[in-house]
């Protein structure tokens, strides 16, 4: 078991063997010097996502923080690698039906790709350069957060919940937001090809300068959303926008079924290039006062194609 006390005076040792004040240390890792001097003093101990970069800084392996292992630079010893003791402890958690709680948190360059039944709160944490690739993470709560130049490719993130967060410069290459709810957040710079919003929820939030090249949209509603130099393509179907905000917006190649388009502002500023609507939905564009002429209506029968 690993003991806070003993954990402290191995960081202030290699710390001090580094010739760097708590103070420096504290900012290479993006949290107070207060944080620091309590890993020192044995009061708290690192979370299970610092203990990796803490390391690299340090100029040990994580084998230095095992017990009864002395660290490459005093010594060496044959105890359970401090990786392996985390993947029990993790282990062990599924079983027991446990969570993690990665809330508050500064996750730097972090890498969970590959995690299965990652159904983890990451609330109030600053994420950035992490990766996230191939992981099931369906149910996700990710709250208050600043997400930035992360990787989610290839990543189940469907039944999540999406609150007053910050989405920068991320990839979403081919996931799986389907049922997901995006609330009060703001997305920008990011990609979404190959992505599935089938049955997502959008409601006052931002979307902005992203790719949705091959995106999937089927049964998603917008409510009270700003869509700032997007271009859709494909198909949408049986989806909803209403009281939304359009600048700079492009429908090209695009086919609409039963789409609802209700209160929009600035829809006379939309293209819409050599797309196909429905009659429905092209009534519900009209009265948006949409410019019409780059759409034309289906033949029947050729919604189901």
């Amino acid at each position: 078991m690993l003991e806070t006390k003993r954990i402290g005076n191995k960081i202030a040792e290699a710390r001090k063997k580094m010739g760097i004040s708590q103070t420096e240390l504290a900012q290479q890792l993006f949290i107070s010097p207060q944080a620091v001097g309590k890993w020192e003093r044995g009061e708290s101990m690192p979370d299970i996502t610092t203990f990796d970069r803490l390391a690299a800084i340090l100029g040990v392996d994580l084998n230095y923080f095992s017990e009864s292992f002395q660290s490459s630079v005093t010594g060496t010893s044959t105890s359970e690698p401090l990786e392996s003791q985390y993947v029990e402890l993790s282990t062990e958690q599924q079983k027991k039906n446990l969570s993690w709680d990665l809330s508050k948190l500064n996750l730097v360059n972090t890498d969970f790709s590959g995690l299965k039944n990652l159904h983890e709160k990451f609330s109030s944490s600053n994420m950035l350069n992490c990766q996230f690739i191939g992981s099931e993470m369906s149910g996700l709560i990710l709250k208050n957060n600043n997400v930035v130049q992360c990787d989610f490719s290839n990543s189940d993130i469907s039944k999540s919940h999406i609150q007053n967060s910050n989405l920068g410069s991320n990839h979403f290459n081919n996931c799986s937001l389907r049922e997901t709810e995006i609330t009060g957040s703001y997305i920008q710079n990011c990609d979404f090809t190959g992505a599935d919003f089938t049955r997502s929820k959008f409601k006052s939030s931002g979307i902005e300068n992203s790719i949705i090249t091959n995106t999937l949209w089927a049964l998603t509603s917008f409510t009270d959303t700003y869509f700032g130099d997007i271009t859709f393509e494909g198909r949408l179907e049986e989806c909803s926008f209403e009281n939304c905000g359009f600048k700079k917006v492009k429908f090209i190649h695009v086919t609409l079924i039963n789409t609802f388009f209700k209160n929009n502002k600035k829809m006379k500023q939309v293209e819409f290039i050599d797309c196909k609507a429905d009659k429905i939905t092209y009534a519900f564009l009209k009265t948006n006062l949409a410019n019409l002429t780059g759409i034309t209506l289906l033949n029947v029968g050729e919604d189901e194609q």
